[in-house]
């Protein structure tokens, strides 16, 4: 097949629209050769199996699945009774960015908290975690937050322990999206036995796709409890995958000598290098503290316009005219300086 775009193409719309890492592209090449097992029985999924309970201790079951809305859909309606709902930041990403999904395929209701940060609070979150026991109200049972979050913050250990002693106080469950993951663990400086494990975190997502996987998420059981129901949500959610080896091989390859950390790594220090310049720009406010691989900032109407002329990005609240820039596993400093000189350019009036 002839290749369809231009290979030297950049831009900083979305982590999503990074190609493969080479080491996972090869990851799918060794595992093309032969036959295996179905539907998770194959030496892959096994594999993965050993190495998420290597990484996050001895009762997590991981349930790989095809991507991150299906993910929390799945996780989402395990951790809740029919009657219940979901606490989530007014911003965050099953509330904004999954359609109606988390209503009509989890028949979850939302009850949702603005923020400034995109981040929860114990005292936030006590603002909808009222009416437990009364038939009138959808019961509180699940707090989600993003890791890192939409806004680009991430949550600190600490934080992450609050969130999840207030939530086990009131017999709730934490789940964390951790669609972005690898990027918050290397901008805390911390591993996931210390985030995750230790804090008390009830489930998961850890996304791959946003950091150098060709597709694939894995939904994370923390509790022998949680277990039971993966398969059947799974299966009745459609993400069950036939050939499974191919999503598991790729997140072994992932955890390999920390690529996933490493990849993440970059697009954290890609983004600080944007933000770091756009900071000696008058005319430009950053508006969000860069921690992961994203950027927000503010910036007059008609430099935005020069600038979507030459690449993809977000408007993302047009009403301010803030914008939001995303670097990846593979974005580099020449890309993000030609971005710079750009961006300078299209602030000049003409």
């Amino acid at each position: 097949m002839n290749c369809l775009h231009d290979k030297q193409s950049f831009a900083f719309a979305s982590d999503n629209y990074a190609g493969v890492h080479p080491e996972i592209m090869q990851a799918l090449l060794v595992a093309n050769d032969g036959h295996q097992p179905a539907y998770g029985a194959d030496v892959y999924t096994l594999a993965l199996q050993q190495k998420i309970k290597q990484l996050f201790g001895e009762t997590a079951e991981a349930f790989p699945v095809f991507n991150g809305t299906g993910a929390n859909v799945t996780a989402l309606q395990s951790l809740l009774p029919r009657w219940g709902a979901v606490i989530c930041a007014e911003s965050a990403h099953i509330q904004c960015d999954e359609g109606v999904a988390p209503e009509h395929l989890a028949g979850v209701k939302l009850l949702t908290i603005p923020t400034a940060n995109g981040k929860l609070t114990p005292q936030l979150v006590s603002k909808q975690a009222w009416g437990f026991g009364v038939e009138h109200r959808a019961q509180p049972a699940v707090v989600y937050i993003s890791q890192s979050t939409e806004l680009g913050t991430c949550y600190s250990v600490a934080e992450i322990r609050a969130l999840s002693d207030y939530c086990h106080q009131h017999n709730m469950k934490l789940y964390i999206d951790g669609a972005r993951l690898a990027n918050a663990l290397v901008a805390e400086n911390t591993d996931v036995k210390t985030m995750i494990t230790a804090t008390g975190v009830d489930m998961l997502n850890l996304g791959g796709t946003k950091n150098g996987l060709l597709q694939g998420e894995c939904i994370i059981s923390m509790h022998p409890d949680t277990h039971a129901s993966m398969p059947y949500l799974r299966k009745i959610n459609a993400q069950l995958g036939a050939k499974m080896r191919f999503i598991s091989a790729q997140f072994l390859a992932w955890f390999e000598h920390d690529l996933w950390l490493n990849l993440a790594a970059n697009s954290n220090q890609m983004a600080t290098r944007l933000a770091n310049a756009l900071d000696e720009i008058e005319e430009i406010t950053v508006t969000q503290q860069t921690q992961a691989n994203a950027v927000f900032a503010v910036l007059p109407a008609h430099a935005r316009a020069k600038l979507h002329q030459q690449f993809h990005f977000y408007d993302w609240d047009e009403s301010k005219g803030e914008v939001r820039w995303m670097t990846s596993f593979d974005t580099t400093e020449k890309q993000v300086d030609t971005f710079i000189a750009a961006i300078k350019q299209a602030l000049v009036q003409t």
